[in-house]
């Protein structure tokens, strides 16, 4: 039998305050349970686990993040602005409800060298969301050099700024008042290179 929604979002949240400030292992499953208010018997109607309960707070949390993120380049019409809105959205998200120190999912790889599927699936999800998201968002800045194909110098940016967004992410846990201000000027950087070899390679086309 389904729990009610208000139980299930009760759950989530504590599950999520807890495990990605405490810990998931250092959180005991009844911990989330009296932060909750419920039985553990409605917990287990709801979740088969302490791992589908991660998995689906994880869930939730990356729903969230990618809707920040929509919204933020929603607020652009450059390329190159729309590109680097994902700075945006790791500084909005940040002060939203479920904004953390640091990333959730990332911290999650940490504690899971190989975890239940359901939590590497979470992760994975998040992963290649990131991926595919920074490439496609890469493909209009390097288009005449690609000719148009999905992998190439496009790819190449995608991982360039992945890399550069999960530093970034890490760097909060150095410093709780780091800001994107680094990693947003090393990725305009990044671009600002290969858009302006793809200058240079379209004027020697030219001549």
């Amino acid at each position: 039998m389904a729990i009610r929604e208000s139980t299930e979002t009760r759950l989530l949240d504590a599950a999520d305050d807890l495990f990605f400030t405490r810990g998931i292992a250092a959180t005991p499953i009844d911990a989330v349970i009296e932060q909750a208010g419920v039985s553990a018997a409605t917990l287990y109607r709801g979740f088969a686990s302490k791992e589908a309960l991660l998995a689906a707070a994880l869930d939730r949390r990356h729903r969230a993040w990618i809707a920040t993120w929509d919204e933020a380049v929603a607020r652009h019409d450059d390329d190159e602005d729309r590109l680097l809105a994902v700075f945006d959205a790791l500084d909005d998200f940040r002060e939203r409800p479920l904004g953390s120190r640091w990333c959730a999912v990332l911290g999650t790889a940490a504690e899971y060298e190989h975890g239940p599927e359901e939590v590497a699936a979470a992760v994975r999800r998040d992963s290649e969301a990131l991926r595919t998201r920074l490439r496609d968002l890469s493909r209009p800045l390097v288009r005449e050099q690609d000719g148009g194909g999905r992998g190439g110098k496009a790819a190449l940016l995608g991982d360039e700024l992945l890399l550069l967004v999960t530093g970034d992410l890490a760097m909060r846990l150095r410093d709780p008042r780091h800001t994107t201000a680094l990693a947003r000027g090393i990725a305009r950087t990044l671009i600002r290179s290969v858009r302006t070899t793809r200058t240079t390679r379209t004027a020697h086309a030219a001549q």
